[in-house]
């Protein structure tokens, strides 16, 4: 992959300059930020190690289906359908909301965690597991780089290439309701 292709943001992360990459990018910054303008989209892109012009974004925005909602607060902001079958563009979840899913889930469908090195293989019920590797996924928790899910297995990869163990454990007392 060229420079061109790929840029590295900080902390490593290469990020392809790609169609689907940028409009990842944009879900998931919809998601945990409210936006109100192009421009605050275009300059958290841009924060991202993207960087695209405004007829590309405002196209990339009607591709998605994003559409411009008002918050509680009476605030107009951007905001795109959710994956599966709920399709209401909803304003983004504070980090607490979206934590306490964790945990909830966590309590529900955890059956196991289990560590090696950097890597937490986590059970859960058949059908299960992508459920609670999405919540993982969005409550962003520092300490876990990525999911992998299965039908009933969450394979969850550390930062810390010794903190597996850790995560496991932090895992089971979110389970048990211990936080």
């Amino acid at each position: 992959m060229s420079e061109a292709q790929a840029q590295t943001q900080g902390g490593g992360q290469a990020v392809p300059q790609t169609r689907t990459a940028r409009h990842r990018r944009i879900v998931d910054i919809l998601g945990r930020l409210p936006v109100r303008s192009q421009s605050q989209l275009a300059k958290a892109l841009a924060d991202d190690g993207l960087n695209v012009t405004q007829a590309t974004l405002s196209r990339d925005l009607d591709e998605l289906g994003a559409v411009k909602i008002r918050t509680n607060d009476g605030e107009l902001i951007y905001a795109v359908p959710s994956e599966g079958g709920f399709r209401t563009p909803q304003a983004p979840l504070g980090e607490s909301v979206k934590e306490e899913r964790m945990r909830r889930l966590a309590a529900e469908l955890l059956i196991s965690a289990e560590a090696s090195a950097n890597l937490v293989v986590v059970r859960t019920p058949p059908g299960a597991a992508q459920f609670l590797a999405s919540a993982m996924d969005q409550a962003e928790v520092h300490d876990i780089l990525g999911t992998i899910a299965g039908d009933d297995t969450v394979v969850l990869i550390s930062r810390d290439p010794a903190g597996g163990q850790k995560l496991a454990d932090h895992l089971l007392r979110l389970a048990q309701g211990e936080g």
